[in-house]
């Protein structure tokens, strides 16, 4: 059992946990960007950042902002600028090792979804690492040819996308 959850804006005490959670995610596959990093992405677009609570202690996190189609932010520095765009790439999202499979990353797909929704945005990209296509596939996202992802991303990363909106017969606002 995870306690009561709940999806809620970044704070300033809540660093140090993502960048825990960002390090045993990715630390093993040499992707881990570090602290100041991810700080940097959540200044550029507050409004698309968000953990996950679970049982009142930071159990995930999403991190999301305006980026032009087929871009995407550079592993080895900070932000150093906001676009603005259309498109808003999810960077990254991490549920700690021993919540995983329990729904909490597709809340947080979920309320980002419904955040992009309310907003200007009309694509969510992202760039699927370590064999996690098919979860994202499983929330609508699909394999996009035209994007040029250097070797920073890791091995078999692919570039996807999918429409904020589903306007499909049956299709919801979130597309799920």
């Amino acid at each position: 059992m995870v306690g009561a959850v709940r999806v809620r804006p970044v704070a300033e005490e809540d660093w140090p946990r993502i960048a825990e959670l960002e390090a045993e995610a990715y630390a093993s596959a040499a992707l881990s960007e570090g602290r100041e990093a991810l700080r940097s992405r959540g200044r550029a677009s507050p409004g698309t950042c968000f953990v996950v609570e679970a049982g009142g202690r930071v159990a995930g996190y999403v991190l999301a902002l305006p980026y032009p189609r087929f871009a995407f932010p550079d592993l080895t520095r900070p932000e150093e600028r906001s676009f603005d765009s259309r498109n808003l790439h999810l960077h990254d999202l991490v549920v700690a090792g021993g919540l995983r499979g329990r729904g909490l990353g597709g809340r947080l797909v979920r309320h980002l979804t419904a955040v992009a929704s309310r907003s200007s945005y009309e694509r969510i990209s992202l760039i699927a690492v370590g064999g996690t296509e098919g979860f994202w596939a499983g929330h609508g996202y699909r394999p996009e040819e035209g994007a040029e992802l250097p070797a920073g991303y890791g091995e078999n990363a692919v570039y996807m996308s999918r429409p904020v909106r589903d306007d499909r017969p049956g299709g919801s606002e979130e597309g799920f």
